[in-house]
């Protein structure tokens, strides 16, 4: 099922370059090549571009065609078989370990540079979209009021949409009897499937006002400049970037293992690993909320993949197939963790099948893809997002193989297995370490726990291959509360 947009929208986006966008996918929207006579005009996502479809008929013989391959060397060369996987896995680890640590080292030298996200900006400022998709959240609608009422944009000018779903009969009073700016508006969104908040975001994109559009979630509590800094940003960029990322903060890294654990990784992300990749123009999977668009550049890229549970990275690996620019600023957004094995499993799993599936679309024509990308950015979203799925895949049966060669030395992995393994803990130590905004109680915790933390990276990734079966566009939702945590990350200077 397609969104709508006014006939003005779409003409104001073909404005900026549809047909580059075309030429670049080698497909068609509909809507392009038909004159312009109705009052609204229906767009979908081309389903070359959607993972709605699953896996296509030759993606589907190739899986069959290396598992029968694996099988049969299995029976007839067991010992060369894993011999075989063994220095596969060691070649692919080690690229994975030397990217990370390239990665972090680039990042480190950029937080270094003492840099201001407030530079001068056109003071005419646009109408800015902020839109917020909420399902089932009626006790952080005051918090997230409350937040949104900071921003420091002039109300005039900002078109803040609440997005409910039309069956969520609790959210709906508690939203409206919260002190939400004036002018917000609460739209419901309806009935439909997939209940993703990608297909709500798509739907409140027909009805946007601004510009320049931001995404934020119920929890989050950005910093009250962030939309000037991305507007900043804006202004200083030529057209060809079209997405800006504001870094997301773990406010709660000292309310358990688990939070601590999550705001480590938050930090290191989008402190130095995507700041990093921003800077060397590499293709970006974005975080998914206080991201910043132009809002005809989302419309000519065809919006969010409602079918995707990662539609984030998908939208941001998207913008690197049409060769646009993805960058980030300084100015981030305080969320909290899961603290729950329940909670945090739950959302792991979505990420890891969203990765999957965002993997499988890129991969259904590879040519085209490294067509459009070339080598450099096609081999860095190979050990990007491939990392993503493979990493979590691989910690658990690791971390088994490890503890069983202390008992049985013929499962040792050797010396080269061993320097690997050191050498990814040590890399992924020195990013903890390094990263700001973590309190010292929750850093030394993560840092120094972070093995014991890997493996339930495979819990996740089992429960998101059996999700890709059996309900591959359920969206596991993440519960969320008010914080008691809202001045957690003052230290770091990314909060007043």
């Amino acid at each position: 099922m397609g969104w709508t947009y006014k006939r003005e929208d779409a003409e104001k986006a073909r404005a900026v370059g549809f047909r580059d966008a075309q030429r670049s996918f080698d497909f068609e929207y509909p809507w392009l090549t038909e004159p312009l006579t109705k009052q609204e005009i229906d767009i979908d996502l081309p389903p070359s571009l959607s993972c709605k479809g699953g896996l296509t008929k030759g993606q589907r013989q190739g899986f069959i065609l290396i598992l029968m391959l694996l099988g049969l060397s299995g029976l007839s060369q067991p010992e060369l078989l894993l011999s075989g996987l063994s220095g596969v896995f060691w070649v692919l680890f080690s690229l994975l370990v030397l990217w990370r640590a390239a990665l972090l080292a680039g990042g480190l030298a950029l937080a270094t540079k003492k840099t201001s996200d407030l530079a001068a900006y056109d003071l005419d400022l646009p109408i800015y979209t902020v839109m917020i998709a909420a399902y089932k959240e009626a006790d952080v609608m005051p918090q997230l009021a409350q937040a949104l009422r900071k921003l420091d944009w002039p109300d005039d000018r900002l078109d803040i949409m609440l997005l409910l779903e039309e069956d969520d009969s609790e959210t709906l009073p508690a939203a409206l009897h919260a002190r939400f700016p004036k002018g917000t508006r609460i739209i419901t969104v309806p009935n439909g499937l997939p209940k993703t908040k990608p297909r709500a975001l798509n739907f409140g994109l027909a009805r946007a006002k601004g510009e320049f559009i931001c995404i934020f979630d119920v929890e989050d509590r950005p910093h009250p400049s962030q939309l000037k800094a991305a507007y900043a940003k804006f202004c200083h960029s030529g057209p060809e970037l079209v997405c800006i990322q504001a870094p997301l903060i773990g406010a709660n890294a000292n309310r358990g293992w688990l939070a601590a654990h999550w705001s480590l990784e938050y930090a290191v992300q989008f402190r130095f690993l995507l700041p990093a990749l921003a800077a060397i123009q590499a293709p970006i999977p974005i975080g998914g909320t206080s991201n910043h668009f132009r809002r005809t550049s989302l419309i000519d890229a065809g919006g969010w993949d409602a079918f995707n549970v990662t539609e984030d990275a998908d939208l941001g690996l998207r913008f690197s197939r049409l060769g646009w620019q993805v960058q980030a600023i300084n100015l981030g957004t305080l969320e909290d963790a899961p603290t729950t094995l329940r909670d945090w499993k739950a959302q792991r799993s979505r990420w890891i099948k969203g990765f999957i599936q965002t993997w499988l679309v890129l991969m259904r024509r590879p040519s085209l893809t490294l067509k459009q990308l070339g080598w450099r950015n096609f081999i860095m979203l190979q050990l990007t997002l491939g990392g993503a799925i493979l990493a979590p895949v691989a910690h658990g049966p690791l971390f088994i193989v490890l503890l069983a060669s202390v008992l049985v030395d013929q499962l040792s992995p050797g010396a080269a297995g061993w320097a690997l393994l050191i050498t990814g803990w040590l890399v992924t130590l020195s990013g903890d370490l390094a990263a700001p905004g973590v309190p010292l109680r929750g850093r030394l915790l993560g840092a120094l726990t972070r093995i014991f933390y890997w493996p339930l990276h495979s819990i996740a990734a089992a429960m998101a291959l059996y999700e890709m079966v059996t309900r591959p566009h359920y969206w596991a939702k993440t519960p969320h509360t008010p914080s008691m945590d809202t001045d957690a990350a003052c230290s770091t200077g990314l909060l007043p």
